[in-house]
């Protein structure tokens, strides 16, 4: 059974979901940007019978607080996950980590070895092909600000999401937005990480392949076949950076390989995790 849980980190109150016993073995589940907690419900209903399974939605995103400098650099978002470790009294834990989350557990498993027992990475890595950065970054500088209906924020995610089942994309809808005082939706993500993409502020220099490379817990790397975010070279290229690390790639699934091909991917999860 799920259970929303909350915690205060940094002076920041942070929501997380969690599911199966608290005397299992831990796995952290951390979204994408724009995404949140509930975008793992599938897996996190999958793993529950084995595992403890805490999926966070991190700083901005979901309902856990904004920054109040507009911090979302990789290396704060680690700080986060460290702190949320941390104050739940976790001393060694799985992390499976999509997109930006991903980056954000590249950076806290190079830099806590020994923490991490095993790690999945799902279609990221230190570095992003330019043709997808572009265009994350024109879906979120585009972005409406509000949407008359849920149907309507439906809709507009179809377009972004081509494979999702129906039922699917309802649910990450559901609890990707929230209702405005005067009617109408608008996103739970915080307004401030849109418009620092729009005046072209948002970046972060940060090298993250000297903590790639750091590594020492098993890892799973997982690629969309037809992602713009993670090409194959760039793939390849940090496969034989790290001898921990096995490459999978999922056909018919782009960037977002959990919600493209997501009985594929809840097998290769569950496999890697129960090795």
């Amino acid at each position: 059974m799920l259970s929303d849980q909350t915690v205060t980190l940094h002076g920041s109150r942070f929501h997380y979901t969690e599911r199966g016993e608290r005397t299992a073995p831990a796995v952290i589940m951390l979204h994408g940007v724009t995404g949140h907690a509930r975008t793992w419900d599938d897996e996190g209903a999958a793993l529950a019978g084995h595992y403890r399974v805490l999926a966070l939605d991190q700083r901005g995103h979901g309902d856990s607080d904004p920054p109040p400098d507009a911090d979302y650099g990789v290396a704060s978002l680690a700080g986060d996950l460290a702190a949320f470790v941390d104050a739940l009294g976790l001393s060694t834990f799985s992390v499976v980590a999509l997109s930006m989350g991903g980056r954000v557990a590249i950076q806290y498993a190079g830099t806590h070895p020994g923490r991490v027992s095993r790690l999945v990475v799902v279609d990221i890595g230190p570095d992003i092909a330019p043709e997808g950065r572009m265009r994350v970054g024109r879906m979120m500088a585009g972005t409406p600000e509000r949407f008359n209906t849920l149907d309507d924020v439906v809709a507009y995610q179809r377009a972004n999401n081509p494979r999702y089942t129906e039922a699917l994309l309802r649910a990450r809808v559901k609890y990707g937005v929230r209702p405005l005082p005067d009617g109408g939706f608008t996103w739970k993500y915080d307004r401030g990480l849109r418009d620092l993409v729009r005046s072209g502020k948002w970046s972060d220099p940060i090298d993250l392949w000297p903590a790639w490379r750091a590594i020492t817990c098993p890892t799973l790397l997982v690629r969309g076949v037809e992602s713009d975010i993670l090409t194959a070279p760039l793939a390849k290229t940090m496969a034989e950076a790290q001898p921990k690390a096995r490459l999978v790639d999922v056909a018919g699934a782009g960037h977002t390989v959990p919600g493209d091909q997501p009985e594929t991917f809840r097998k290769l999860l569950r496999e890697f995790l129960d090795a």
